[in-house]
């Protein structure tokens, strides 16, 4: 089915969308990108899995997305466990006929401080949940993908520990940079067969998660000044980054670590 094939949203009246025909799986969908993903995923036609945690955030997400003539289920669990990830990929193909796309989002900030003061414990964490994650839902989409005769497959990485480095936040910088070689080897593992594989780099974006590690106003104007906009994004901009991975406009891309990061892995002003 053509990425262009129309839909019908509430009033009856056809529109056109690029994910139309398609079916998703967003995890991290209770907020931020995540969820921003999803909102736009189903403006764009797309039957949309979406899961998190929070059951009752992801529920309002559903009801929202319903509002507007889209089509949604949520699935709450945890990433870290791998029958969720064959759960989420069982309900997209019982509920929408097989599975086209996934936006493997969900993350977490994990230890922040001096590295000597990391726990093991905390740094296992903070790969379960962004690396180990993100294989464990890779795992059991592939192989859904393969069925349909192909898909995109997209991560949220960042450009901490790509482009830039921090202190403090080693665990985050490993998982997220461990993720660009996952999205390579996947790429190259899956591309002859259809499958392509990208993961998108968010510059600073106003999320819950970033106003946690953020929480003054003085510091989050250093975050903006250190972008080349001289500004952070919103979610709704870095989910138009995830639509083009995940739409046929991108035909030709997968492996790439995608910046969508305002400059901030260039600016020196």
């Amino acid at each position: 089915m053509s990425d262009a094939t129309t839909r019908t949203d509430t009033a009856g009246a056809p529109r056109r969308g690029a994910l139309a025909g398609k079916t998703a799986i967003v995890t991290g969908a209770s907020s931020g990108i995540g969820r921003a993903s999803a909102r736009l995923f189903a403006r764009e036609g797309a039957k949309v899995v979406v899961a998190a945690r929070r059951l009752p955030e992801l529920e309002t997400l559903v009801a929202g997305i319903e509002a507007e003539g889209g089509t949604a289920v949520a699935v709450a669990g945890d990433v870290r466990d791998e029958a969720f990830a064959e759960a989420l990929v069982r309900i997209a193909v019982e509920r929408f006929g097989g599975l086209d796309v996934a936006f493997n989002n969900a993350g977490t900030l994990g230890p922040m401080g001096p590295t000597p003061t990391v726990s093991r414990a905390d740094w296992t964490n903070a790969l379960d949940v962004n690396l180990t994650g993100a294989f464990l839902g890779a795992k059991h989409q592939v192989p859904a993908m393969l069925e349909r005769g192909g898909g995109s497959l997209i991560f949220t990485s960042s450009f901490v520990g790509h482009t830039a480095g921090m202190p403090g936040v080693a665990a985050y910088a490993a998982a997220k940079a461990g993720m660009i070689g996952l999205t390579k080897a996947l790429a190259v593992e899956f591309g002859p067969r259809g499958v392509r594989v990208n993961a998108v780099l968010p510059g600073g974006t106003d999320t819950p998660m970033a106003r946690e590690m953020i929480d003054t106003e003085e510091g989050w104007a250093f975050v903006e000044g250190l972008h080349a906009l001289k500004r952070t994004s919103t979610p709704d901009e870095i989910a138009g980054s995830v639509l083009f991975l995940a739409s046929a406009a991108s035909g030709f891309t997968t492996g790439s670590a995608l910046l969508a990061d305002g400059g901030v892995s260039v600016n020196r002003t």
